[in-house]
């Protein structure tokens, strides 16, 4: 993963709007993942095949609960101006209406029903600490770590009942056992095909 540094401490207040601006005048190569971690614009290369292979075992347990009148994204901007993050999940599900309601290339993380990162080798400290601490500080009501690259081990870790920038940890459970959603998903997550690394 590359970075591009960015000064944002501007006399005018604007450096959101300038952040969101060097974010979306990034030019990645195709593929290429460009997110705002704390401020900081990163490039992130194309996902393995892994990887891929997991966030559509995912989505397609996901299409099986989800009301019509969400969506599954594998792009979506979530913004976090409060942590100067603008993150780019690996799974977000959302209401299609504040897609269809917001004006700019993401929506507020806090719309976001659920955020699914699968961990890179690459991004793994980014998607357990800083990630999660935005999308919690942004409210966003369940966030689900697939971590094939954990210490320990391959681990899916669902987290809720966000403070401040803090989730606790509702479930967890190793590649190969099965991780239940709570309401409003009420899925139980197969995880016996999923690959490690």
């Amino acid at each position: 993963m590359s970075a591009l540094t960015v000064d944002h401490s501007t006399a005018d207040g604007h450096e959101w709007d300038g952040l969101v601006r060097i974010w979306q005048e990034t030019d990645a190569p195709e593929g290429c993942k460009v997110e705002i971690i704390e401020g900081i614009v990163t490039v992130a290369p194309p996902p393995s095949n892994a990887h891929n292979d997991i966030a559509d075992q995912v989505t397609r347990e996901l299409y099986q609960v989800i009301p019509r009148q969400w969506g599954i994204y594998q792009t979506l901007g979530t913004a976090v101006p409060s942590r100067d993050g603008l993150y780019i999940p690996d799974i977000a599900v959302a209401p299609k209406e504040v897609l269809r309601t917001g004006k700019d290339n993401c929506i507020p993380a806090s719309a976001a029903e659920l955020i699914v990162e699968i961990t890179s080798k690459s991004n793994a400290v980014n998607d357990r600490i800083k990630k999660a601490a935005g999308y919690a500080q942004s409210g966003a009501p369940l966030y689900l770590l697939i971590d094939g690259w954990a210490p320990g081990g391959p681990t899916i870790t669902l987290y809720g009942e966000p403070q401040r920038d803090v989730y606790r940890v509702l479930r967890a459970c190793k590649f190969g056992d099965a991780i239940e959603l709570p309401e409003p998903f009420r899925l139980k997550l197969d995880t016996s095909e999923f690959p490690a690394g």
